[in-house]
C-alpha cells in the first residue's frame, strides 16, 4: 500500500456505495454541486494510487474532499475486502474516510427498473428481482459496516439531495442537523425517522366540510385542532421532551436527527403540530428543516374515514 501519510493527496474522503437504482449517482451528482470532487467507478486496484496523487498545482483548496462511488460493477468488488482496506486506510491516521450506503427496498427498485426500463446491471438477461437479490448479497458486508445508511424506498431525488446536502455540507454548524417531518400513517411510516409522535388523537378537521380541503398551514385548521382539551397540556409536554432529548443526542455525537408527527392522511394534524414544534425550537435556538411528506397528496376518503373513525 502506499505511504499516504506524506502524500499530499485529499485528506477527506467519501466512499459511497450501495444498490444500483437507490440513488447513487444522484448521491455524486449533489457532493459534486457541492464542491466535492468525486470519482465513480475506479477500478479498486488503483484507489491506493489515486490517494497517494498529488493535487493539481492551481488546486487552491488542499483539503477538497473526496467521493468515490464504488458498486458491485466496479472492477474488483469485493465487500470484505474493501472494509478490510478502509479499516487499514483509517489506521495509517492520514485520512479522515466515511462510508456511504444506498439502500432500496427490492420491490421498490424493481419498480424503478420498470419504469425506467433499464436492465439490472447484475441480471441482463433475468428479471431484475435476480440481480437485486445478487447484489445485495455482494455488498451486504459493506452495508453492515457502513457508518451512514441512507433508505431512498420513500424518497424522491430531490429529497436524496436535500438529505445529502444535509449531511455532507462541510459549512454546516455543529449542532446536530435537525428535520421535523410531517406524514400521514395510511401512506406508510417514514424509514429515516429518530422519533415518531402519533396525532391522531387530536381533533380531526377531516370532518369539518369547510376544513377538509384546507392544510395545516390554514390558520383555521389550526385554531380547530387547538380547540382539542389536551392540545396545550400534550404539545408542551412533547416540546419539553425534545428540548430535553436534542442536547443530549448532540452530546453523543449524533449529527442528524429526524422527527416525525404523524396523523391519518399526514395534511391537517401532523402538519399543525410539526410547523408550531419547529417554532419553539427555533424559539430555543435550534435550526430545524421542515417537511411534509404527504400534504399535497390527494385525502384517500375510504381509507382516511375509517381510520379517522378508530384513531381520531
Amino acid at each position: 500500500m502506499a505511504d499516504l501519510q506524506s502524500a499530499d493527496g485529499p485528506k477527506t474522503i467519501l466512499l459511497v456505495s450501495g444498490m444500483s437504482g437507490a440513488g447513487k449517482t444522484t448521491a455524486l451528482k449533489t457532493l459534486e454541486d457541492m464542491g466535492w470532487e468525486v470519482v465513480d467507478n475506479l477500478p479498486l486496484t488503483l484507489l491506493d494510487r489515486l490517494l497517494a496523487a498529488p493535487l493539481a498545482q492551481d488546486q487552491r483548496d488542499k483539503d477538497r474532499p473526496l467521493a468515490i462511488g464504488i458498486d458491485a460493477r466496479t472492477r474488483g468488488y469485493d465487500a470484505a475486502a474493501i472494509v478490510q482496506r478502509i479499516k487499514a486506510l483509517r489506521e495509517s491516521g492520514a485520512l479522515d474516510i466515511d462510508t456511504l450506503y444506498l439502500d432500496c427496498a427490492g420491490a421498490e427498485l424493481e419498480r424503478r427498473f420498470a419504469e425506467t426500463r433499464r436492465l439490472h446491471p447484475l441480471a441482463q438477461d433475468r428479471p431484475a428481482a435476480d440481480g437485486i437479490a445478487r447484489e445485495r448479497e455482494l455488498t451486504e458486508p459493506l452495508r453492515r459496516w457502513s457508518g451512514q445508511v441512507i433508505d431512498t424506498t420513500a424518497m424522491s431525488a430531490n429529497a436524496l439531495q436535500q438529505e445529502i446536502r444535509s449531511r455532507f455540507d462541510r459549512g454546516s454548524a455543529v449542532q446536530s442537523v435537525l428535520t421535523i417531518l410531517s406524514f400521514g400513517f395510511s401512506r406508510g411510516m417514514p424509514r429515516n425517522a429518530d422519533l415518531v409522535f402519533d396525532m391522531r388523537y387530536l381533533r380531526n378537521p377531516h370532518w369539518d366540510d369547510a376544513l377538509r380541503p384546507q392544510t395545516g398551514l390554514s390558520d383555521a385548521v389550526g385554531a380547530y385542532i387547538a380547540q382539542d382539551p389536551v392540545y396545550d397540556r400534550s404539545l408542551e409536554q412533547i416540546e419539553e421532551l425534545l428540548l430535553t432529548l436534542l442536547p443530549r443526542y448532540q452530546e453523543q455525537g449524533k449529527a442528524y436527527v429526524t422527527i416525525a408527527f404523524g396523523c391519518t392522511g399526514g395534511r391537517h394534524r401532523s402538519v399543525h403540530v410539526a410547523e408550531r414544534v419547529a417554532g419553539r425550537l427555533r424559539q430555543a435556538g435550534f435550526s430545524p428543516t421542515v417537511l411534509h411528506r404527504n400534504m399535497e397528496s390527494a385525502p384517500q376518503n375510504a381509507v382516511d374515514e375509517d381510520k379517522s373513525r378508530h384513531n381520531g
